[in-house]
């Protein structure tokens, strides 16, 4: 058996079983599992190294997550799909759902209310898909996502992915996957040998923390990039993980090491039983204006907050235009100090 699909085998899903491994308070876990259930496989359990750190609250549920406030659906995907598990609300592009199941469950999950569900993708979801992006000639970019569709078997994804490529409007695909990260065993040279089949192909993975970053999950990245998939990486911001400037730069930098380009952090969203990752927005600012100038601009991603009710992602930077009229603009840059540039051409001026 190979050993991704060994790891799928043991993983873990049923209090019980993580009591037998890790010190938990076992009521407390099952009254969460009820809400949304736990799932964490073996190779993403061996990174935690001690109660309550940065993987922990990853993975593990909290009961925390049965007391705070949220939205089922806060960013009103559901308003967007035109079909089933299809979001279609930028102008040129679509996310297409077509996985229910994860390498581990996260517990700050925006589609908590999907995912783990395999009622939530109906078995012609995907021809209904590709149904609606052939019907639409505008949809240039398709990023498919789940859940995690690297979960799916090779035979399946390239279905997928082979589908896509009969639409001749479509030129570009992406994939979204925590795979990576999470479960890197599960890139094989047999997987990037069939993925290079449909390029242009891109994969944006998600590490939080750079322990994440291990020999396995080099190498899944290296295999990746090897095969001529661009690599970005998204981020989501969250209390006790990685708000702090010196991690989030740490994981910026290593990322870069392995050919994964920072691309977003996001603010995590409003999304029920996550209140307690939330952190302020201005910790966000914060920490952004700590990496601007301070490390690589290839290391700063976009800072971003997915607006509620589908308003889509807007940027957020610090402000370093300290002040701007018809004659000059007086900018700070990251190290607080202050220069004056001129507005307009010196022959505009007149």
């Amino acid at each position: 058996m190979e050993e991704w699909k060994r790891l799928v085998k043991e993983t873990i899903t049923n209090p019980e079983r993580l009591a037998q491994i890790l010190e938990v308070d076992v009521e407390s876990i099952k009254r969460v599992h009820k809400e949304f259930p736990l799932r964490v496989n073996p190779y993403y359990l061996s990174l935690i190294r001690e109660k309550g750190d940065p993987i922990w609250k990853q993975v593990i549920p909290d009961v925390q997550e049965i007391l705070s406030k949220g939205v089922e659906d806060p960013l009103a995907e559901e308003e967007d799909s035109p079909v089933p598990n299809l979001i279609h609300r930028y102008p040129d592009r679509v996310l297409f759902y077509v996985s229910y199941m994860c390498p581990v469950y996260c517990r700050f999950c925006t589609r908590k209310r999907k995912v783990g569900d395999p009622h939530s993708i109906p078995k012609n979801a995907v021809e209904m898909g590709l149904g609606y992006i052939r019907q639409h000639p505008e949809i240039r970019d398709v990023i498919i996502s789940g859940g995690d569709p690297l979960m799916l078997t090779d035979g399946k994804i390239e279905s997928i992915l082979c589908g896509l490529r009969t639409i001749e409007h479509v030129e570009i695909i992406r994939l979204g996957s925590r795979v990576p990260v999470a479960l890197p065993q599960r890139i094989t040279p047999e997987l990037c040998e069939m993925l290079k089949q449909y390029h242009p192909l891109y994969l944006n993975t998600h590490f939080n923390h750079p322990r994440e970053i291990t020999p396995e999950s080099k190498k899944a990245c290296e295999l990746l990039a090897n095969a001529g998939i661009p690599l970005g990486n998204q981020t989501v911001l969250l209390k006790g993980v990685n708000d702090d400037a010196a991690v989030m730069k740490e994981l910026m930098q290593k990322l870069l090491t392995l050919r994964v380009r920072p691309y977003y952090i996001y603010q995590a969203d409003l999304v029920m039983g996550t209140e307690h990752f939330r952190t302020s927005v201005q910790k966000g600012l914060e920490i952004i204006g700590a990496l601007r100038g301070h490390t690589s601009g290839l290391a700063v991603p976009h800072y971003v907050i997915d607006a509620p009710g589908g308003g889509g992602k807007i940027a957020i930077i610090p402000d370093p235009v300290v002040s701007f009229d018809d004659n000059e603009i007086v900018l700070e840059n990251y190290e607080g100090k202050m220069y004056r540039y001129p507005s307009c051409p010196a022959e505009q001026a007149f």
